[in-house]
């Protein structure tokens, strides 16, 4: 299989930009990260040269992209137990569990998504590199919920740029800490590594900060008990899709995610007694990148989050007209 060559001349309006930030917004490259990758390894050019990710580019450099075959991957596939909602021959929906980590990092060199997918499936995108084939957007490790995974790489860079321009809807369900007045909201703030705490991600006004973007609208609010500050069930829609964006954002508005045990308030009673974060990949709707089909698939939460959500009932203050409209005829607190 020979490489793939792409070229680009960068405009005026690109000039002065990192080249792997120019490059990670290309309609051929599914992320910054894999244009970082490609950089590193020496398969851009830029006006004939090898350069580094740093370089600021200018108006009218020629930019050279060679994207090598994929090399034989050194991950063994194991048969965990995939829960696929969609699948045909260019792309998988699925439903993640809670606990399941996407692809190999350090401590999890074993029992990832990718793994599951390598037993699965012998047809995988390779964009995203050998360790994270098929992948096209992640979950948290504690996140449960509707996942896409590419087949082929026009597929996944078909989905990649279709996620980078908005166009893939993805909705979560929230539990946070707290009382939320508006019904509805949105939270336009920068993301970045924490300066002093490389685990964490923050609200960073930095060079290195993405923009990122949450809208919310409230389902179900919960009167406060003791030990708590109630409670208030919201709907998130990511219009990007940073490193534990919801979380993030909702920490920084002062109502962590139920359950968070990294960004949240780690109170075992208020926490409704999770050790992981309530939140949810419920809805994915998209169109289908080589049949033009519309897709919506919808995951109902799991018994570890319906639960626990289903014992506020008797404090809910009422449903929101998008909580009807979401939850249908469920009952209070479901």
């Amino acid at each position: 299989m020979s490489a793939h060559i792409h070229t680009h001349t960068v405009r005026s309006d690109e000039a002065g930009q990192r080249l792997d930030k120019l490059l990670g917004e290309l309609d051929f490259m599914p992320s910054r990260s894999a244009a970082e990758r490609l950089i590193e390894r020496g398969f851009v050019r830029v006006n004939g040269t090898v350069t580094g990710k740093r370089h600021v580019v200018r108006s009218g450099e020629h930019v050279l992209v060679e994207i090598p075959p994929a090399e034989p991957s050194d991950l063994i596939p194991e048969h965990v137990p995939l829960d696929i909602r969609f699948e045909d021959d260019h792309l998988i929906v699925l439903s993640k569990a809670a606990g399941m980590v996407v692809h190999p990092a350090h401590g999890h060199w074993s029992g990832t998504l990718v793994h599951a997918l390598l037993a699965h499936s012998e047809d995988l995108g390779t964009l995203s590199g050998d360790d994270r084939p098929g992948i096209v957007h992640r979950l948290d490790k504690d996140t449960s919920g509707l996942m896409l995974v590419a087949k082929d790489d026009t597929t996944q860079a078909a989905l990649s740029e279709a996620i980078k321009v908005r166009s893939v809807d993805r909705r979560y369900l929230a539990l946070v800490h707290g009382y939320i007045s508006p019904d509805e909201g949105i939270i336009d703030a920068p993301i970045a590594r924490h300066p002093k705490d490389r685990m964490r991600m923050g609200v960073v006004e930095s060079e290195a900060s993405r923009q990122s973007v949450t809208t919310f609208r409230v389902l179900e609010r919960f009167m406060a008990g003791s030990g708590d500050d109630g409670y208030t069930l919201l709907e998130c829609k990511l219009y990007t899709g940073r490193t534990h964006q919801i979380r993030v954002h909702m920490a920084y508005i002062d109502h962590p995610v139920v359950g968070d045990q990294l960004y949240g308030r780690r109170k075992a009673r208020a926490d409704l007694g999770l050790s992981r974060q309530f939140l949810h990949s419920y809805r994915l709707s998209l169109e289908h990148p080589a049949s033009g089909e519309e897709i919506e698939l919808l995951d109902p939460l799991a018994p570890d989050l319906a639960q626990p959500l289903a014992s506020l009932a008797d404090r809910s203050m009422g449903r929101t007209p998008a909580g009807n409209a979401v939850l249908g005829d469920a009952a209070p607190g479901l």
